[in-house]
């Protein structure tokens, strides 16, 4: 029977995906992410090369796949800049790995993480849409796009990151996906709403 690569490597990625979320890239053994996968430790060297190789794919393969889910090129308005807020933090509810696998990358301050041309690039065309939406006026024009684009990822982010500090600040009545959700698009519409006082 003839070995399927591709499904070897799928196996294997998504058993590593779950690994380096749950334990970042120093916690985490190639032999537990083998041994989670069913499948040979050699080959997921043979494949992947050494452990902050598969780190960068892995990393790579979810930001890509956050890109195509939730892009963003025609912002017509601070209500459309809510709406990909929002977007936004529907992935991550629906993929937490993410958020923990860019936080563990983070606490590895690199002077430059794998791939970060290709990668800046993708950032540069979120803020590209910011800056023609302001260029256009349909948007406030108060943060530069950088920023403003930078701030709208991070509080669609943030809820994910240190969801112990929302439940804190909601003490008596907790905060509710939906309620979140909600405060999160009003905030970043708000954001690029242009101050007409």
């Amino acid at each position: 029977m003839a070995w399927n690569t591709a499904e070897t490597k799928r196996r294997l990625k998504e058993s590593a995906t779950a690994e380096f979320a749950a334990h970042g890239l120093g916690g985490t053994t190639m032999e537990r992410i083998a041994r989670r996968a069913g499948i040979n430790k050699e080959r997921l060297y043979t494949y992947f090369g050494d452990k902050s190789k598969l780190f960068a794919a892995v990393l790579a393969d979810e930001l890509n796949k956050v890109a195509a889910a939730v892009p963003v090129e025609h912002l017509d308005g601070p209500e459309a800049v809510g709406a990909y807020a929002g977007a936004v933090f529907d992935y991550h509810a629906a993929h937490p790995e993410l958020t923990r696998l860019l936080l563990w990358e983070g606490l590895l301050d690199l002077p430059q993480v794998p791939e970060e041309p290709a990668r800046g690039e993708t950032y540069r065309r979120k803020v590209e849409a910011f800056d023609r939406a302001q260029r256009a006026k349909l948007i406030s024009d108060d943060i530069p796009a950088a920023d403003l684009a930078f701030l709208v990822l991070a509080l669609a982010g943030w809820w994910y990151a240190v969801p112990q500090m929302a439940r804190m600040m909601h003490p008596g009545e907790p905060s509710t996906p939906a309620s979140s959700r909600t405060a999160l698009t009003r905030a970043a519409t708000k954001l690029a709403t242009p101050f007409t006082g």
